[in-house]
């Protein structure tokens, strides 16, 4: 067969393979605990979080290990320029007292141990463990609030699916009245006002319904966005609405919960006391320090071996050094100034954070009982505009109401339903802002 006779069939292959891959495009269905469980694991600012902690970790390590003994190695070599030999004449002869080596070789182990070091080490290294486990805590908080972000973006996508739902059938139910009308105008019951002003409304519904799905798809996006994955995937929400009669909550209780659970609380006690280290470390200038150092030499030669020889030789020491600041220009005392100066600044904001939250608490668990009652009122609406409609759209069949009656009713209908949407959704937002609030 030719080449040219199987470019149709090539073509065929082509358009197939590519609507098998239009037509298997992902597509998820998520609660919101999945919609977390895959943000969490994907965001990359949480994971340069995640390495904030393994960094400072690993900082407190490295300074531990100044506590300990270190082991160095050292070795050279050396060549030497020719001199004249020291030579002692006496009436028994010439005698080479230091013979002239041009070749040197050195090789020294060297162990040293601090002994004393005005508490700087150890200072320091609670400063750094209370900086790493504040880390911590900063970890944990970036990755409550990345959870709730998550939660929001996918309850106000839940939100205007729900919208577009309830304007698609505001539309449906507006073409069946708009059909009833055209029977009654048929009929001589209503004017044709009274159809001009029924599709009117269609008209302004559908425009409504317009903005509606792109603030779907703008919803899809964002919360796709902030999960970290492709953002054309298709959701579909598998949400839980039930509003469950819930226990009365006591503020008193929601304070305390958040003063023991929240992570910036905790990071904040942490680094006052990492400051309060950093003081003691700060003020080690202010004593002696003391270092044991042990040397093991083998060299070749060894200037402690007289007379020099072109051997290798090997000795030892040992010794205790002390090191201490008689005068430094008050550098130390200055230091120490900052140092407190810092640890003043962690403890106004530790006061500030915890103020800040009892705000935010407060704030958070009077909003969530202003959503409990909006969800009741906002039931009973829909009840009532769901009546109001039938027993109106029932008049208007009988020609005992006028159009303007029936888009009301309509219009009532989807106010109130939009309304019980809207309650819903804000009080999942306002449970889960409580929650945070006080670190669950």
């Amino acid at each position: 067969m030719k080449l040219n006779n199987l470019k149709p069939f090539f073509l065929v292959l082509t358009f197939l393979f590519a609507t098998i891959n239009i037509n298997s495009q992902e597509k998820l269905t998520l609660t919101v605990e999945q919609a977390v469980e895959i943000g969490l694991a994907k965001n990359k600012t949480l994971k340069i979080s995640e390495m904030r902690v393994k960094s400072a970790l690993a900082r407190s390590k490295e300074i531990f290990t100044q506590r300990l003994p270190s082991l160095n190695l050292s070795a050279s070599y050396t060549r030497l320029s020719e001199l004249d030999p020291f030579i002692l004449a006496t009436p028994f002869g010439n005698f080479d007292i230091s013979p002239v080596l041009l070749n040197s070789y050195q090789s020294k182990l060297t162990l040293s141990q601090p002994l004393f070091t005005g508490f700087k080490l150890s200072s320091t290294i609670d400063m750094l463990d209370y900086l790493a486990e504040a880390e911590s805590e900063d970890f944990n908080v970036n990755k409550s609030e990345l959870a709730f972000n998550i939660k929001t973006a996918y309850w106000n996508y839940y939100k205007a699916t729900q919208m577009k739902k309830v304007l698609d059938e505001t539309v449906e139910q507006v073409k069946s009245r708009l059909n009833d009308a055209k029977n009654l105008l048929e009929q001589g019951m209503i004017t044709r006002n009274d159809l001009l002003k029924l599709e009117v409304q269609l008209s302004d519904v559908l425009f409504k319904q317009v903005d509606v799905k792109n603030g779907v798809r703008l919803a899809q996006i964002s919360l796709n966005n902030i999960m970290g994955i492709p953002l054309s995937t298709e959701l579909e929400l598998n949400a839980q609405v039930e509003i469950a009669k819930s226990e009365i909550l006591d503020l008193n209780e929601l304070l305390a919960t958040a003063n023991q659970n929240r992570g910036e609380l905790k990071s904040a006690d942490l680094k006052i006391k990492a400051s309060e280290s950093n003081v003691t470390a700060t003020r080690s200038s202010w004593y002696p320090q003391f270092m044991l150092q042990g040397n093991y030499n083998y060299s070749r030669p060894n200037q402690r071996v007289f007379p020099t020889e072109d051997k290798f030789k090997a000795t030892w020491d040992i010794s205790v050094g002390m090191s201490f600041d008689i005068w430094n220009w008050f550098r130390t005392s200055h230091q120490t100034d900052q140092a407190e100066a810092q640890l003043n600044q962690s403890k106004d904001a530790h006061s500030l954070l915890s103020d800040g939250i009892i705000l935010e608490v407060t704030n958070n668990f009077l909003n969530l009982n202003q959503a409990k009652e909006k969800i009741e009122i906002s039931e009973l609406g829909v009840k009532q505009a769901d009546e109001n409609l039938r027993v109106t759209a029932e008049k208007f069949k009988n020609g005992l109401a006028l159009s303007s009656d029936l888009i009301d009713a309509e219009v009532a209908l989807l106010s109130a339903k939009t309304n019980f949407n809207n309650a819903i959704v804000d009080y999942k937002l306002a449970n889960e802002k409580l929650n945070k609030s006080i670190g669950k």
